[in-house]
């Protein structure tokens, strides 16, 4: 067995070599120039507005599972699962997302410090909240994330990056405003035993 000085001694090639720092190999604001048929600055452009999407899918992902652990109440049990099956397929969002903008050339925002200072969506606070006020912050995040992604869209179809576009309509879109669906539901005023 080959073995390797360290400075101090000798070590075992089968050593695990811990602490290791080095620069980075692309800085997060830039885009790389991918064989994808789309010009740089198109690319740049739709890596930016994709990297607030992404932020805000990650930011409303967190919200369902925060809401899923702190609920109470009578309709605890249908909300937790549905809370959970959202979170599920906002996860599933937050990869597509983010494979995109890795295509395009760019980083995505991945850490959730990072994530915070870029979000759109207001903090809730640490504490539980009654499931009405859980379902109103759901849907004003889905309402935003929804703005976003209606206005990059376009962009990315005007610009001709025909991926974006599709990843926008076809997941981001019709994902929240299904969910938007099953959530506002719960907040609409219907008799439990005497119909009106």
């Amino acid at each position: 067995m080959r073995k390797q000085s360290d400075g101090a001694g000798v070590l075992d090639k089968s050593q695990p070599r811990i602490h290791q720092r080095a620069h980075e190999t692309q800085p997060f604001n830039a885009v790389i120039k991918m064989p994808i048929a789309l010009d740089i600055e198109v690319c740049r452009q739709s890596v930016e507005l994709l990297n607030q999407i992404l932020a805000d899918t990650m930011t409303l992902r967190d919200l369902y599972k925060k809401h899923h652990w702190q609920l109470a109440g009578h309709t605890f049990y249908q909300l937790h699962l549905l809370y959970d099956k959202h979170f599920e397929e906002q996860s599933e969002l937050v990869d597509e997302i983010a494979e995109r903008i890795q295509v395009l050339g760019g980083l995505s925002v991945a850490m959730a410090h990072d994530v915070a200072e870029t979000t759109m969506i207001p903090r809730p606070p640490k504490g539980r909240e009654e499931p009405p006020v859980q379902i109103s912050r759901l849907l004003e995040a889905h309402e935003l994330i929804l703005k976003a992604a209606r206005t990059s869209a376009r962009l990315a179809a005007e610009a001709g990056d025909d991926g974006t576009n599709d990843l926008l309509v076809s997941s981001v879109i019709r994902t929240n405003e299904l969910q938007v669906w099953f959530v506002s539901e719960h907040v609409v005023e219907t008799p439990l035993v005497h119909a009106t």
